[in-house]
């Protein structure tokens, strides 16, 4: 029997897709085999004996039990192969602030953030292979798609859309046998959102995978010790808590002048270098993190340039304190320990598959934001108080409709109505893109919408736990440095990992 490191790597091997002539297979012969495979990988996983295995150990296990009961789920349940257009786009100008993009998407994707331009011979020789696959890859879209949720089908329709558009910037920026390739591409792609469009009234369905699929989900892939309509409960109590604490605030700062957002460039430029290097101290001085030469210039590369306007909602945030983004921006961190330092254990090297990683990655990004609120970051700015409990409601209402789209009551229009109507001061508008493309995502991913705030509790709780654990010894930089060390794993196995205690609700979860 294999070791769980070499299981791991084969196991890996075997969840790509196969390639046929440099295209990935999704037919329906491809993934019948896949999924007749899945049970024989999944016996000889139960069988490892793990007795006497350190918590560590049994944690890399578990999350690569999730991993196969997560191929098991896109086979019998979301097959987004065949009920979701958007799994078919595969070229990205923007960078993903995650370990793994968000979402399920076909094998193969370019992501074109990578490269400098104009390309060297060496960037058209990586970007070319992928680019090539697109046409055959989408002529097998038309085939596979057959999924009747409307949503699912429109939404992911404008996806393909969008992605012709980012073709034609790639043919507008590179010349040659890539420029002629990438116009082969964007014909594939404009011909397939041509059926899409002409196909979409057959497709009047419900998209959400619905409530005992989520809750199997949740346990089985996730590893969420909750369930569809305790989630539900949650995020109610968070919006009401968000919306209260924010009015709290709101009164005791109405003497205060309103925050103005940065007005030109140039105080653009002063103050996002400024909040990073303010940050950076605040880190330091209040000793919370052991700061590694990485961080800095981490943040420093994501200041982006100045926008007039009209923003979304995360730039109504940002261009009124760029410093409270600043502390969500703990991805960046994230990413570069990544990069710079990686675990030395090569399942916790690798981003978990079906973003088992994000209650750890969103969760504690979200709750790093009110954590620094309470550590007195905004003290002399108490309207960016304030920031915190907008941005924590806006979360919690995103949430209930990644909730209720999945349990079939909400359609998406209803929940990005539902989400913009309770975020606070209109700054999710209806007019823009954000609201829709988060919910399109979470219809994509079920309980990514949630793993936010279901994070932010359950890291929240395993703080706790160390402090009373080790009582007046406790010491938050050191407790960061094992939770940083950790990995990027999910939040109810790093409490486990990191106090040596098994809470009942986890234990429960873990069985098989």
């Amino acid at each position: 029997m294999r070791d769980l490191a070499t299981y791991f790597a084969d196991w890996r091997d075997f969840q790509r897709p196969k390639l046929v002539d440099g295209v990935p297979d999704y037919r329906d012969g491809a993934m019948a085999a896949q999924h007749a495979a899945l049970p024989e990988w999944q016996r000889e996983l139960k069988a490892m004996d793990t007795t006497g295995w350190s918590i560590a150990r049994q944690v890399d296990y578990h999350v690569v039990r999730a991993e196969l009961n997560g191929l098991d789920f896109d086979h019998r349940v979301l097959r987004p192969w065949a009920r979701n257009p958007g799994f078919y786009v595969t070229v990205f100008w923007d960078q993903s602030d995650q370990p793994a993009r968000e979402g399920p998407f076909a094998y193969g994707a370019v992501e074109l953030w990578k490269y400098a331009f104009p390309l060297d011979a060496a960037g058209v020789a990586r970007i070319q292979p992928g680019i090539l696959a697109i046409p055959g890859l989408l002529a097998q879209a038309r085939t596979n798609l057959n999924g009747t949720g409307t949503d699912l089908w429109s939404y992911g329709t404008g996806a393909i859309k969008q992605q012709s558009a980012d073709l034609a910037l790639l043919v507008s920026r590179t010349e040659g046998e890539l420029k002629a390739s990438a116009e082969r591409a964007r014909a594939a792609t404009d011909s397939l959102a041509a059926w899409l469009d002409a196909e979409a009234p057959k497709h009047t369905g419900p998209s959400g995978v619905g409530v005992a699929n989520y809750d199997w989900y949740l346990k089985n892939v996730q590893l969420v010790p909750y369930t569809w309509a305790e989630e539900v409960v949650l995020m109610e109590r968070e919006l009401g808590r968000a919306l209260s604490f924010l009015a709290l605030e709101e009164g005791a700062n109405a003497r205060l002048p309103l925050q103005v957002p940065i007005a030109n460039a140039a105080e653009h430029s002063r103050r996002f270098n400024a909040a990073v290097a303010e940050y950076m101290a605040f880190l330091k001085n209040r000793d919370l993190l052991t700061i590694r030469d990485d961080m800095d210039p981490a943040l420093r590369a994501r200041i982006g340039a100045f926008s007039p306007g009209p923003r979304e909602f995360f730039g109504e945030v940002d261009y009124r304190d760029p410093e409270v983004m600043r502390t969500h921006g703990y991805h960046w961190f994230d990413l570069a320990r990544l990069e710079h330092d990686p675990p030395a254990d090569p399942i916790r090297r690798m981003p978990l598959l079906y973003n088992i990683f994000n209650t750890r990655t969103e969760g504690h990004a979200t709750g790093w934001e009110e954590l620094m609120l309470q550590a007195g970051m905004f003290n002399a700015r108490p309207r960016s108080r304030e920031l915190i409990y907008v941005l924590l409601a806006e979360r919690a209402a995103r949430a209930l409709g990644d909730l209720r789209m999945h349990s079939n009551e909400f359609t998406l229009e209803q929940a990005a109505e539902f989400t913009s109507t309770n975020t606070p001061r209109g700054w999710l508008s209806l007019q823009g893109n954000l609201v829709r493309g988060e919910q399109h995502l979470y219809l994509q991913q079920p309980a990514y919408g949630t793993s936010y705030l279901i994070g932010k509790m359950q890291l929240e709780a395993l703080i706790g736990a160390r402090r009373q654990q080790e009582g007046d010894t406790f010491s938050f930089r050191r407790f960061m440095d094992d939770f940083n060390a950790a990995g990027l794993m999910p939040a109810a196995l790093l409490r486990w990992e990191l106090t040596g205690h098994l809470p009942e609700a986890v234990r429960r979860m873990l069985e098989p």
